[in-house]
């Protein structure tokens, strides 16, 4: 399984994704998502840590992130 950081910005639709591997990834990308967030001072940027067994399901299972990919 990997972990995905996706930073999605709701007023353009635009999302950047990051893929974290290996057997303690979810822990990392949880990390990663927290430290964003603690960074992050616009409420319009939404920053979420998934678990999957690959982009691609990701965003079948969360496309409003990628509707406009």
């Amino acid at each position: 399984m990997s972990s995905f950081v996706v930073i999605y910005d709701r007023r353009n639709g635009h999302s950047s994704v990051h893929e974290y591997s290996g057997p303690d990834s979810h822990r990392r990308a949880f990390a990663e998502r927290l430290r964003l967030e603690s960074e992050n001072h616009d409420s319009e940027v939404e920053i979420v840590s998934l678990v999957s067994d690959s982009l691609e399901s990701i965003k079948r299972t969360h496309s409003r992130y990628f509707a406009n990919a």
